[in-house]
């Protein structure tokens, strides 16, 4: 059978000229322009795509989303103070809540080739903590480019299913992980240590403030797949169970973690953080935490390698087909894939850095900035139309400024931080921090 682009009806195409009320209870703008199915229609296929629940696609969310980020979280602290750490924590949460309800209407056209730049560079984030894992479980210098090299086969191995339907519950185990990891690490802290001095406010500078703010800002910056998710849930109308299954959970677990771990082990705590309680006790963690690392960075890495294989094979059989072609090409996109973003993790072997630089690059615009243009655009001339409509107007130029000041700002003080940092030492067998 061949498989075709199908034509979904927009719900107002039939509603009459006038502004109508959303099922939000919005003003919106009638005609939009119909939506397409890259998947076409699976009523006999082979491999069937839509048929991810509501809770599937919340844990893979919650996988992909809390893995890394909640290792740089209790340094980020650190680096401001508790007050402002935690106006951050909870602001920039809540606006992502926010912005991930309003993400996956924009051109693919557009904003494909910046959506899968973004992928990468989350894949190697990936690969380089799986190096800073292997570095500490060894506890010498050992050299990296291997330990890159094992993380990025073993990353390939597990993208193969085309489904995220068949990775969901790896997506389980992972924040099962991810979770007991930083348990075993609080737990620890807790006693080893009387608690730290825990300062308010720090004074800092303009680069540790801004890199502080990219690090806690890169814990929400997934939102540039979740409309992947939401393609292949059954019912795509459920998506805002799973994020609200993803916020309430990461939320709530990044305050926690970052205040309990920054508590004990004040401005020395490591990042990652399950480096903080000692060296037996942060291999232990980093054993535990391995699948997290690896799993939700393959997440990363299958919506990276289905959006080319959706562009190259939409329309046709090959989407819904276990062939040698259907496969080889998958394996093909995904190894090549892993492959530039282990040469990324090899270029910028800095944990901080490199989330910093993510979140300047991509996370400051696909997280905020474009969803408050998205909005603004689709209620051109409804602005102020209403007190709710004028909140709103305000929200979205909220998350548009905090998109332009993450970019600026993270650029600069990211980059600073790369070309300042002598333990930066590029494709070696240095030991990776």
């Amino acid at each position: 059978m061949r498989s075709e682009i199908v034509d979904i009806p927009s719900p107002v195409e039939n509603e009459p000229t006038q502004d109508t009320e959303s099922q939000h209870g919005e003003i919106e703008k009638p005609g939009l322009p119909e939506r397409q199915d890259a998947f076409g229609d699976e009523t006999n296929a082979e491999i069937k795509y839509k048929v991810l629940k509501w809770w599937q696609g919340g844990l893979l969310m919650v996988a992909e989303t809390i893995s890394l980020g909640i290792l740089s979280l209790p340094a980020a602290i650190a680096g401001i103070g508790l007050v402002p750490g935690l106006i951050l924590l909870i602001g920039l949460g809540l606006l992502a809540t926010y912005t991930g309800y309003l993400m996956g209407r924009f051109g693919r056209e557009l904003f494909g080739t910046g959506q899968l730049l973004f992928l990468i560079f989350l894949m190697a984030s990936h690969i380089l903590t799986f190096t800073v894992a292997l570095n500490s479980i060894t506890g010498h210098a050992t050299c990296s480019i291997v330990f890159g090299l094992v993380g990025l086969i073993l990353s390939l191995i597990l993208s193969l299913p085309r489904t995220l339907e068949k990775m969901s519950w790896l997506s389980l185990v992972s924040f099962i992980s991810i979770f007991v990891a930083v348990m075993v690490t609080m737990i620890a802290l807790g006693i080893q240590n009387n608690g730290a001095a825990v300062k308010p406010v720090v004074e800092a500078n303009l680069v540790t403030g801004i890199m502080s703010a990219c690090n806690i800002a890169f814990s929400y910056v997934s939102h540039n797949t979740f409309f992947t998710f939401m393609a292949e849930l059954k019912d795509p109308k459920d998506f805002p169970k799973a994020l609200a299954l993803l916020q309430s959970i990461d939320i709530a677990l990044y305050i926690v973690a970052a205040v309990v771990i920054y508590y004990y082990t004040g401005a020395d705590v490591a990042s990652p953080a399950l480096g903080s309680a000692g060296l037996l006790i942060s291999r232990i963690a980093y054993g535990i935490a391995l699948p997290t690392i690896v799993i939700a960075g393959v997440i990363n890495g299958h919506v990276a390698a289905k959006s080319l294989y959706v562009r190259i094979f939409a329309g046709t059989d090959r989407m819904h087909k276990r062939d040698w072609v259907a496969m080889g090409s998958w394996v093909g996109i995904a190894f090549g894939l892993w492959v530039i973003a282990w040469v990324i993790a090899e270029a910028i072997p800095v944990f901080n850095n490199l989330l910093s630089l993510i979140t300047a690059l991509f996370g400051s615009w696909f997280t905020f900035g474009f969803t408050g243009m998205f909005w603004l655009h689709m209620n051109k001339g409804l602005w102020f139309s209403s007190p709710k409509k004028i909140m709103l107007t305000l929200l979205n130029s909220l998350a548009i400024c905090v998109g332009v000041i993450l970019c600026v700002l993270g650029l600069y003080a990211s980059g600073s931080a790369i070309h300042n940092n002598p333990t930066s030492a590029s494709f070696s067998c240095a030991k990776t921090e």
